[in-house]
């Protein structure tokens, strides 16, 4: 029983060094680094190819922004938002965590490898956005 325990926590360390976002991924880092938790991962591609873009945006009510929902474990255990689908039937339940918890600690939310990252200063460096117009334009092209 100790080995079992200690292969399974030793399983676990190798995947932390692994942890990581692939483009397109949301993460969602609301509550969890002050949970004490890896922030959660939403692959939003892998769910885009089997949904229509209405099933949760429209059925579940997602915001089309990343950070733009109050996510945080009550809910979706409560069946809102994510707990919807991963409720045990639909999809996997909540009991392994480190199925959507499995990002880099202190990564913020955001649409993982986003271009629209590179565009907008972080909200902590005190400097202006570098674009704020919907139809982003060339920081060398926009009009003084």
């Amino acid at each position: 029983m100790v080995l079992l325990a200690l292969l399974i926590l030793v399983a676990a360390m190798a995947d932390m060094r692994n942890a990581r976002a692939e483009y397109g991924d949301v993460v969602i880092n609301n509550y969890s680094d002050a949970a004490g938790m890896r922030p959660a991962v939403f692959p939003h591609w892998f769910h885009r190819i089997r949904f229509r873009c209405k099933v949760c945006h429209a059925d579940l009510g997602f915001k089309f922004k990343a950070g733009g929902n109050d996510i945080n474990m009550v809910k979706i255990i409560d069946g809102q938002y994510c707990g919807a689908c991963h409720n045990g039937n639909i999809a996997w339940s909540i009991e392994n965590c480190n199925l959507c918890h499995s990002g880099k600690p202190g990564t913020p939310t955001q649409v993982h490898e986003s271009t629209i990252n590179s565009l907008v200063a972080p909200a902590n460096s005190g400097a202006a956005p570098t674009n704020t117009g919907a139809a982003a334009k060339p920081q060398s092209v926009q009009k003084k």
